[in-house]
Parts: C-alpha cells; sequence; structure tokens
C-alpha cells in the first residue's frame, strides 16, 4: 500500500506545475493533499480527475483558502470532518475516511486514514495562540481515536503538514528557530505527547534518521537551492501499523509547491 501526503499549496497551481501528470504515475492507494485553497465546484475541469480515484474533500469558509482533501482509490463506509474545533471545521482542516473492514490488502482489518492541516502560528503572537488552542483540541482527538483502536483492533494513518519540526535534525537552522513558531518547546512537547503518551509514531523516522531530510522551503534565501528547509510534514500511525512500513520517500525531483511530496510504502 503507497500513501502520499503533500501540501499542494494550492491545488489549481499545483495542476499548472504538473502535480497531475506526475501522482497519475506513481501508483498509490491514497493520495492526502492540504491547502487545496479552492471550492469544490471550482475543480470541475477534467485534470483535477484522477482515473480510479475518488475524490473526498472539505473546502474552508473563506474562499480560496485552506482546505483538504484525499484522493482514495477505495470506498470508505465512513467519513468525518469534525474534531471538536471549529476552527478547524471552519477552516476545513481535517478529513477521515474510514473503512469496516473491506480492504483485502489490509487483512479485512478496520482502517482509518486522515488528511490534516495544522495552522501555522507564525503570523504573530495571536495566531501562535490559537494554534496552541488548535493543538490541544486536536490531541484531544486524537487521544479519543487511539483509544478507540486500540480497543477494536483498528490503525490508523494520519497524514498532513503538522507545521512543526519535532526534533533539532528536522529543520536546518535549529539553534536561530528555538522562539519561532513551528520550533517552540511547547510545539515540540505536543509531538512528544503523540508519540510518547499516546503511542502514534513518526513513520518517516522508522525508515530514515538522516539528517537534512526536509518537506518544505522557504521562499526566500534561496532556501531550496541551499537545502535549508524543515521537516514539518509526516505520516504518523498508529503503533500496530508500525511493523507494516516498509519504505519512504520525499519526491525533490519536480517542484509543485513549497512542499515535497512524502511517499510512505506499507507492507
Amino acid at each position: 500500500m503507497r500513501i502520499i501526503s503533500l501540501n499542494i499549496n494550492g491545488i489549481r497551481s499545483g495542476a499548472e506545475k504538473g502535480f497531475f501528470n506526475w501522482i497519475s504515475s506513481v501508483d498509490a492507494d491514497f493520495i492526502c493533499l492540504q491547502e487545496i485553497r479552492a471550492q469544490q465546484s471550482q475543480l470541475t475541469d477534467p485534470i483535477f480527475t484522477i482515473s480510479g480515484y475518488q475524490y473526498y474533500g472539505v473546502e474552508a469558509e473563506k474562499k480560496g483558502y485552506s482546505g483538504v482533501a484525499i484522493y482514495s482509490r477505495h470506498k470508505p463506509n465512513n467519513i468525518v470532518t469534525d474534531v471538536g474545533c471549529p476552527f478547524m471545521r471552519d477552516e476545513g482542516r481535517y478529513i477521515q475516511l474510514d473503512f469496516g473492514g473491506e480492504l483485502d490488502f489490509l487483512d479485512h482489518k478496520p482502517f482509518s486514514i486522515a488528511s490534516v492541516y495544522l495552522p501555522s502560528g507564525s503570523s504573530g503572537d495571536i495566531r501562535q495562540a490559537v494554534k496552541f488552542s488548535v493543538l490541544e483540541k486536536y490531541y484531544l482527538y486524537l487521544h479519543s481515536l487511539y483509544e478507540q483502536f486500540r480497543t477494536k483492533d483498528h490503525d490508523a494513518v494520519v497524514c498532513g503538514d503538522l507545521n512543526i519540526a519535532h526534533r533539532a535534525i528536522d529543520l536546518k537552522n535549529w539553534r536561530g528557530n528555538q522562539k519561532n513558531s513551528g520550533f517552540l518547546p511547547e510545539e515540540r512537547a505536543w509531538m512528544d505527547k503523540i508519540i510518547d503518551t499516546l503511542g502514534w509514531c513518526d513513520a518517516f523516522r522508522v525508515c530514515n534518521a538522516e539528517p537534512e531530510q526536509y518537506t518544505w522551503w522557504s521562499n526566500r534565501g534561496r532556501a531550496w537551492e541551499k537545502n535549508v528547509g524543515w521537516r514539518i510534514d509526516y505520516q504518523m500511525v498508529t503503533p500496530g501499523f508500525k511493523a507494516k512500513i516498509q519504505s519512504a520517500d520525499i519526491y525533490k525531483t519536480e517542484r509543485f509547491s513549497d512542499h515535497a511530496p512524502l511517499i510512505l510504502d506499507y507492507q
């Protein structure tokens, strides 16, 4: 099973840069996108259709802003878009597809996959306070999700742009960013709780412990050219899925966004 996650920074912009030409050739089961920046009524052009996939998306109330989606080869039996946080709902920042056991390649076990786009706090103190509030509410949702999955032998993969670099290895200039949004101690502690307390696993790091593995680069200062980046895009998996992780890759041959596609293969 292959899962691809990408903050596409505008699905229409990504289409113009060749994203759909590339994605049609990589044989993924699920394609999780963040920052769609389009209403579904704006995606009627055939270029946004991938043969063999169904599009599931949520849009923000504000046009041209935020939004997440999943292209899936498989039809879910339930869709979740509310994690108990009005901010996330209004800005279209979460979608989860639930499968009840109909997927034979997952041994007919219940399975869920989500695309999430957590907010940035880089614009100032007010937005950072919003981010902290969202992290608190989303933690409670992930806790309830994990407890539900633990008791029902239900696996899950949560994909997306978390807007947090977890450790020093996950960004180039970590010393100079310790007081900046995305690498604040409180944000990194939140990631610790997700992993150490709730048991979610950072799938990429199971396969790759190397430095300078980034998924986002600023448009300033030739950051892409110099590989001065941040790893803020993740695939987080439940403990039962950890053993299924086979390989991880960050695709950088082509650029569709200021983020790069994160590709994980699972047994």
